[in-house]
């Protein structure tokens, strides 16, 4: 199995225990993503579609979605009545924290069966690797990182 290979089935390995936890809450994993990138601040529609790799139209359709939910809403920016931004409204922020705790308490299960110094590893390699992206810095967060 090449590099390639691994970093496939990484990724399906991750995204089966994101949605284990999504199950959990109730909440489709496109939701729940949304969901915990506004759960601490308002982010511009725009900004958020970037970050997420979504079209504006497919983010709106997404926002309408959880907005039905009452989970999340959408207000015009203070400085430029053009920009929509979007935050979670007191009981999606609810939700979103609790939702995200068990994100970073759980996710971390999926490399339990790795000795201890491999597991410090895979978390160096990790963070460099979410450092290295055009995500959003987690330092803005300190609960953002396990």
């Amino acid at each position: 199995m090449g590099y390639g290979d691994k970093l496939f089935w990484l990724s399906v390995v991750i995204q089966r225990k994101y949605a284990e936890i999504c199950a959990e809450f109730d909440l489709p994993p496109s939701q729940a993503t949304l969901l915990c990138a506004v759960r601490n601040e308002p982010r511009q529609m725009a900004d958020l579609a970037a970050s997420l790799g979504m079209t504006k139209n497919a983010l709106s359709q997404l926002v309408d979605r959880v907005a039905r939910r009452e989970l999340v809403g959408r207000a015009s920016s203070a400085q430029d009545r053009r920009v929509v931004m979007l935050s979670a409204t007191p009981t999606g922020k609810v939700l979103a924290e609790a939702f995200y705790a068990q994100v970073v308490e759980r996710l971390p299960e999926i490399a339990k069966d790795l000795d201890a110094d491999d597991q410090r590893d895979f978390e160096r390699v990790a963070t460099a690797v979410v450092a290295a992206s055009d995500l959003p810095s987690p330092a803005a967060n300190p609960r953002a990182t396990p």
